[in-house]
């Protein structure tokens, strides 16, 4: 018998924040990936709403939101 295997989808997590500057930008992304289990993680500070793209997150949004907001930047789901 075949056994039909189901692929996991990543879950990625897009996040409004106010991180503005490269030493703001790697300090949270550090922060990110030592304390969670992720794939990967980047902050856009290029893009008006300075866009915290976290790949294959396993923790959910609020986590993510609050560890952001404990490193004294703002952070809400981008919808």
């Amino acid at each position: 018998m075949q056994r039909h295997l189901t692929p996991t989808l990543a879950r990625i997590g897009i996040f409004r924040t106010n991180i503005g500057t490269m030493h703001a930008r790697k300090r949270v992304i550090s922060a990110i990936c030592n304390t969670f289990e992720v794939a990967s993680c980047n902050v856009d500070i290029e893009d008006c709403d300075k866009v915290l793209r976290v790949v294959d997150m396993r923790v959910d949004e609020r986590s993510i939101i609050q560890f952001v907001q404990q490193q004294g930047f703002e952070c809400e789901v981008l919808e």
